[in-house]
């Protein structure tokens, strides 16, 4: 199951894209800020209080000065995770958080049916390290699912209109359908990740709480008080919490 719930909602994105091309924004809105908030609080309830917790267990034994330096290694690894999504962000045009606009190139027949190699790979990189935690965290796949779910809606209407061909988009989409899996995966069976599981986890709270945040406050229109948004980012974060 907790391979299958990240590879289905971004194939049942995509695949809604595709078949209702959805033009109502304010409804992907909605559900970017309901995923949003219902990441941000898994991360901040579970996984967080975990990195924490397994940095301590790891170093039982020493005295209070060496857990408290192992704490601020764990802050750094978690700063490291943000520093390293605005890096990719950089490169992905942030579309993790559905933010893809069409670049000038996009309606320029040159390059019209060209793959966008920098946004696909940068994409794959975010998503396969989500995935690394949830071998641990089997919640967390929720968590992702939910955030990929509207992520593939915008990300296929973009390819679409940017004019990629369908089977272009349609190996893009199962690659990224894929790598949350295949980090899941990688984590459970590959000693070296195991090995070094807290500290991975810990980049990936960066990640995680870099991308929740902005989808939350990017969610806003013009930072307008909205009742909707609002409702739905609590919907998410008591979700969150009985899960």
């Amino acid at each position: 199951m907790i391979y299958l719930l990240p590879l289905l909602s971004v194939i049942l994105g995509y695949g809604m894209a595709l078949i209702l091309k959805p033009s109502n924004k304010k409804s992907l809105k909605l559900l970017l800020a309901f995923s949003g908030a219902f990441l941000l609080s898994l991360t901040v309830m579970h996984l967080l209080p975990e990195v924490y917790e397994s940095s301590l267990h790891g170093h039982e034994g020493h005295d209070h000065g060496h857990e408290h330096g192992h704490n601020h290694i764990i802050g750094i690894y978690i700063m490291a995770g943000i520093v390293f999504q605005i890096i990719l962000e950089y490169f992905s045009k942030g579309a993790e958080h559905g933010h893809v606009h069409s670049s000038p190139h996009d309606h320029d027949h040159g390059h019209s049916h060209s793959m966008p190699w920098l946004l696909f790979i940068s994409l794959c990189i975010h998503a396969l390290l989500e995935g690394m935690p949830v071998s641990h965290h089997h919640d967390l796949a929720w968590g992702i699912a939910i955030h990929h779910f509207p992520i593939a809606i915008i990300l296929t209407a973009f390819f679409i209109n940017s004019g990629l061909n369908k089977t272009a988009i349609f190996l893009f989409m199962i690659a990224f359908a894929a790598m949350t899996p295949l980090g899941t995966l990688a984590s459970g069976q590959l000693h070296f990740i195991s090995h070094y599981y807290t500290e991975i986890s810990a980049i990936v709270v960066g990640i995680l709480f870099h991308i929740s945040s902005t989808i939350i406050f990017e969610s806003s229109e013009g930072h307008k008080f909205n009742l909707a948004k609002l409702l739905v980012i609590i919907l998410g974060v008591v979700m969150a919490y009985f899960l």
